[in-house]
């Protein structure tokens, strides 16, 4: 009987039959998908990476929002923000906040959050080697004095953190702030944890929130979201109206809004935003892969518009040769004259030409080229298996350098064997990811170029391959310690011209930000005749702006 219950809740999921948990009233109902691939279990805002989405951004709240469409900060917990001189950032807090069990959220909460890092091993710890103190000017006036302000890295904190209350938090040790999953967290945001099982997290309104008489009062109820595992599965919710707000990748988008009428943010191809960047690292250290002319060759042969037709149905959007994004805090830093001088483009006859000047010739006749000292060699290209765009992006890449007289494999692992590989530099070449839609360009150059990645066992936060330089270090200073556009624009030129003569890392393709929206019961959705906010619900990308589509549909007319 248990077995053929299994099987009819199956039979019902995939048809797009919500199973529910309790009677939910379906107009005042939100249910999101594409954001929840483990049993929900971790609501702890000082451990990010591993809790529930909307942990930070429906139940905790940050100062500030930061909106990629725009470039802008937007006030949030705070009223207002802004240097008042070089080294000191000036917070003005709204009046009127409160936490979901009444207390009221004041200054003193503010100052706990950040100085609860001073000495504990929490994330955003790091901030106390270059902030000297918070002053308290009144009682909603704070400023942040800094040592040697890191402009950029601030930025980020600025979205990033989760204000803490601190009546609540003040007594944990240091092990029950940083192990505790956080059950029924008591926040400030507009959504509490009402329940939760094995597929679901339901957030229930918090009535009584702060910001209803700012923003106005969030129109769903409840907020489901959804383990959905499948992407037909996915497909099926949004036609039977199962599922309002997706987030993932779909194919058969054009048929899907003919037929269904599916709010996509663009009306045509590539009918998404930018997402994260995908490119590759190569493994310095390891024989040939250390000469800059070979890698500068494979970015030359490698057909990225082959890769977004068969694995994203032109879904995705080539990258530009540096990998900077067209959101415009970024696009405007683009080094045009540095790209024109060095960039590169499909282009195999050259990858070719780059070859045989550099001395790799088929010297045993089998086909593939030898090294300059005439050794043999063969290159794999490595990615997670089960991640299918990832494995035809490895396979058409292997081909593709086959195809200029370079031994090449694909080479697909399990995702731990992956991580491990990557963070260790155990790779040949390797196909990566990250989610850099971010307020500043250095996370992308520090990405790149990580310059501790060399001197660590594991590098978790950049420069697979551990490419050395002496001068980026400096570069990733000046960039980050400067709010000057003329010399952010400078320090990213010769960023860029170090990425495309070294070649280090090359970046591919962007990802879709993937969004698909059912108007069956919810509608007024962003897109790009109503660009309001950044629709999605991935960890962390609350705070990007997705809350405010909570603030913005309305119940279907």
């Amino acid at each position: 009987m248990r077995k053929f219950l299994v099987l009819v809740v199956c039979l019902l999921m995939l048809f797009g039959i919500v199973v529910f948990s309790g009677t939910f009233d379906r107009t005042r109902t939100l249910y999101i998908g594409g954001n929840l691939w483990a049993p929900p279990s971790n609501w702890n805002p000082l451990t990010p990476w591993a809790a529930v989405t909307g942990t930070i951004g429906l139940v905790y709240e940050p100062l500030f929002l930061y909106d990629p469409l725009t470039d802008k900060f937007e006030p949030w917990l705070a009223e207002s923000g802004e240097w008042i001189n070089d080294k000191i950032f000036q917070v003005k807090l709204r009046k009127n906040l409160n936490w979901q069990d009444g207390e009221p959220l004041t200054l003193e909460d503010v100052i706990f959050t950040f100085e609860v890092a001073k000495e504990r091993p929490i994330s955003y710890g790091p901030i106390w080697n270059w902030l000297e103190k918070i002053e308290k000017i009144d009682d909603y006036t704070i400023n942040f004095v800094f040592t040697v302000p890191h402009y950029h890295e601030w930025r980020q904190n600025l979205y990033q953190i989760a204000i803490l209350p601190k009546h609540i938090w003040e007594n944990k040790t240091d092990a029950e702030m940083l192990q505790t999953s956080n059950e029924y967290p008591v926040a400030s945001g507009p959504y509490y944890v009402e329940s939760w099982s094995d597929d679901r997290v339901v957030y229930r309104r918090n009535d009584d929130w702060w910001g209803n008489n700012v923003f106005g009062r969030p129109k769903p109820e409840r907020i489901v979201i959804l383990r959905v595992l499948s992407n037909n599965v996915a497909v099926n919710m949004l036609m039977n109206g199962g599922l309002d707000w997706s987030n993932f990748f779909l194919a058969g988008i054009p048929a899907l809004k003919k037929n269904y009428g599916l709010v996509t943010w663009y009306d045509e191809k590539p009918y998404m935003l930018e997402g994260d960047l995908v490119g590759i690292f190569f493994n310095i250290n390891k024989q040939p892969l250390y000469d800059k002319n070979l890698r500068r060759a494979i970015a030359f042969a490698i057909d990225v518009g082959q890769i977004i037709q068969k694995a994203f149905e032109n879904m995705a959007i080539p990258a530009n040769p540096v990998g900077i994004r067209s959101i415009p805090g970024w696009k405007k830093f683009y080094p045009e004259d540095v790209v024109a001088k060095y960039g590169f483009k499909y282009d195999p006859e050259m990858a070719k030409k780059i070859l045989d000047e550099s001395g790799y010739k088929d010297v045993d006749g089998d086909g593939f080229r030898e090294d300059p000292n005439g050794n043999k060699f063969k290159l794999s290209i490595e990615c997670p298996y089960g991640w299918t765009d990832f494995m035809i992006s490895s396979q058409t890449i292997a081909d593709n350098l086959r195809k200029i007289g370079i031994n090449a494999e694909h080479r697909f692992v399990d995702v731990s064997k992956y991580n491990e590989d990557l963070y260790r530099g155990n790779f040949d070449i390797i196909l990566n990811n990250y989610n850099g839609v971010t307020s500043t360009i250095w996370t992308h150059f520090n990405y790149v170029f990580y310059p501790d990645a060399p001197n660590v066992e594991y590098a978790y936060s950049g420069n697979f391959g551990r490419y050395t330089n002496p001068n980026i270090r400096e570069l990733l200073d000046q960039l980050n310690l400067t709010k000057d556009d003329t010399k952010i624009q400078e320090t990213v030129a010769k960023l860029s011209e170090i990425l495309l003569t070294d070649m280090p890392y090359v970046p591919l393709w962007f990802n879709g930000a993937w969004f698909q929206a059912s108007e069956a019961v919810w509608e007024n959705w962003p897109n790009e005749h109503n660009p309001y906010a950044w629709p999605i619900t991935w960890p962390n990308h609350w705070q990007l702006g997705s809350i405010k589509v909570i603030l913005n549909i309305q119940p279907k007319k």
